[in-house]
């Protein structure tokens, strides 16, 4: 700034006088903060987790309520964007900025459900039944169905009759882990959201 000798002398003039009248009690009340407010997620646990929908993997935190007891349901309250997540950096699209309602929804299935061979009503059954299931079917498949060796006589252990599909949102190494297991089996049809 250029200034001259009888400009500075104005601006120092001008600050004394101003501090000399705050010094003499003409200054504004000092203003304090408002002291009791709530904030929506002070009493709220932390949870992080991925987003649903795509494949592209978002990190979200949750923020739920509840006492944190063992048996005690917790109550989702809020749900945003993590910001220290290398996807997304906190931010989210529409679908994901409405996961709440997606999570509250009564529509929303929350246990497996099963619909036997010639009924057409689906009924719901246990997490270990489901998986026994599943294990059980796969075995049975796999049994009936495993290819050792071809025409010519190659070994070859392939099990063309199930395919796997994984999910894009793990990482890497669950990835890896999903992609050795399953090729391990014997499965050919593998395909993955990313195409791991």
């Amino acid at each position: 700034m250029d200034m001259n000798r009888r400009q500075f002398f104005k601006v120092c003039g001008v600050g004394l006088g101003a501090s000399s009248m705050a010094a003499l009690g003409m200054a504004p009340p000092t203003a304090y903060a408002e002291s009791i407010r709530h904030f929506k997620l002070t009493n709220t646990r932390e949870t992080r987790n991925t987003c649903p929908y795509c494949s592209v993997g978002c990190g979200l935190i949750l923020y739920s309520q509840g006492s944190g007891g063992k048996n005690v349901a917790q109550n989702i309250i809020h749900i945003e964007g993590d910001s220290d997540h290398p996807v997304n950096r906190g931010t989210l699209c529409p679908k994901g900025a409405g996961l709440l309602d997606f999570v509250h929804s009564p529509n929303r299935l929350t246990h497996p459900e099963v619909r036997e061979a010639g009924s057409n009503e689906w009924k719901r059954i246990e997490w270990s039944e489901a998986l026994d299931r599943i294990a059980r079917l796969m075995k049975d498949d796999r049994d009936a169905n495993f290819i050792e060796r071809n025409d010519k006589g190659q070994t070859v252990n392939r099990w063309l009759t199930t395919g796997f599909l994984a999910a894009s949102a793990s990482s890497n190494e669950a990835g890896y882990i999903t992609h050795k297991v399953v090729r391990s089996l014997g499965i050919l049809a593998f395909d993955n959201q990313a195409r791991v």
